[in-house]
């Protein structure tokens, strides 16, 4: 595992170069992947002999403990927009408690990942350990979540897909399922935060890879108080954003993964307009080449518009009004996701009313997209089950076993 760390840093140029050409991805931020992906395996390859049961004071005249053994053979169905990052966090864990892997990557963007599987060849990784199998998702997906041999599945992508996958896994073998699937999350800026620094966690938190991010900001509550004044500065950042060619490292704004996403978020942009949203700037194509949606900022949206309860998966910003703290965590949490939130504030006392009060998997105070191996990152909801990264993620890939022995009878 650390060398295939090495040849992925070694290549971190090559990755960034492939998956800039598959997904459109914006090139530091690809390469910026690449590292972080042989970080992530750095990580993961720490746990590999930190591994223990336990023994138990059980009962009677019995020595008993505990093993944790690998769970065999697991399916691993990764997405597009993170597709390097997301591969790590799944053959992470599962290297290091033992299991073999067979792996689909997105249609979207399989040469980075069988780019991938050539480096752990090269690494020295016997035959049959991991397994790259790229197809669609109806038939390469379909089979591993299916197969009788494979006993666990872990999906990243949407909860549509999602459930189907529980479904398939249920009728062949009951094989163990961990999801990480859709989000829509809140962002609330509370009226003692600081407008400027609020607009940028913000607008990072929702433009970052044109909005292609489960755990994207795309609900942003803000106090009537500094409601107009949030509003306007975010339209400014938003138009000054520039759109181009991801391999231009000067540009901050690439495009949709393909022309189905491209659709959708139109289609979205309709919605928001036909029922009564404010389009501040954006709602349109940029240029006559490519899946380029212009970042979009709307305002006076409601709870109830369809931008503010599904999720878009693009570059729209809904802007909310709200009052008070209570008021605001139950609309908050007045959705069927709960994969991420956020709060900005300068009152710790808020700040932590708010994050042991709504409902998600990670909360993150005077910040957004606080991500790293080391952390758990999942739903509550229709945001999936289980957890990915940090210690939690090993149990996804772990059987318990008990082992009782009877010790001879006290004379």
């Amino acid at each position: 595992m650390n060398k295939l760390a090495d040849l992925i840093e070694r290549d971190a140029h090559q990755l960034g170069n492939l998956l800039t050409a598959e997904g459109g991805k914006l090139y530091y931020g690809a390469y910026y992947e690449a590292v972080h992906t042989a970080n992530t395996l750095r990580y993961f390859c720490g746990w590999c002999d930190k591994i223990t049961g336990k023994t138990i004071p059980a009962d009677g005249p019995f020595f008993t403990y505990t093993r944790k053994e690998p769970i065999g053979v697991v399916g691993q169905i990764v997405p597009w927009n993170f597709s390097l990052t997301l591969t790590a966090l799944k053959w992470g864990p599962a290297l290091a408690t033992g299991c073999t892997i067979v792996l689909k990557p997105a249609e979207q963007t399989p040469l980075c990942i069988l780019y991938l599987a050539a480096l752990t060849k090269e690494a020295g990784f016997p035959n049959g350990v991991i397994n790259v199998i790229p197809g669609y998702g109806p038939t390469a997906g379909a089979a591993v979540s299916s197969h009788p041999d494979i006993v666990k599945v872990a999906f990243t992508g949407s909860t549509q897909v999602g459930k189907l996958i529980m479904e398939t896994a249920a009728k062949s073998n009951l094989k163990k399922v961990s999801l990480e699937l859709g989000g829509k999350s809140p962002l609330i800026v509370l009226d003692d935060a600081g407008v400027d620094e609020a607009v940028q966690i913000a607008h990072d938190g929702i433009f970052m890879h044109q909005g292609q991010i489960c755990c994207a900001g795309s609900r942003t509550y803000v106090h009537e108080k500094l409601y107009d004044e949030f509003v306007q500065k975010s339209k400014i950042k938003a138009e000054a954003r520039k759109i181009g060619d991801p391999f231009d490292n000067s540009v901050q704004h690439g495009p949709q993964i393909d022309e189905d996403s491209f659709k959708k978020v139109m289609d979205y942009i309709k919605s928001g307009k036909e029922q009564g949203a404010h389009l501040e700037c954006g709602g349109d194509r940029f240029g006559d080449k490519g899946y380029f949606v212009k970042p979009t900022v709307f305002s006076n949206v409601t709870d109830d518009m369809k931008i503010a309860r599904e999720e878009i998966f693009g570059p729209v910003q809904s802007i909310i009004k709200f009052k008070t703290i209570e008021e605001v965590i139950e609309r908050a949490n007045d959705t069927l996701y709960g994969l991420a939130a956020g709060v900005i504030t300068k009152d710790i006392n808020k700040a932590l009313t708010i994050a042991n009060a709504l409902e998600a998997g990670s909360m993150w105070v005077n910040c957004f997209f606080a991500l790293g191996p080391q952390s758990p990152f999942g739903g509550y909801k229709l945001s999936g089950l289980g957890r990915e990264c940090g210690e939690e993620s090993l149990d996804e890939y772990l059987e318990v076993k008990t082992v009782a022995v009877k010790l001879p009878v006290k004379l």
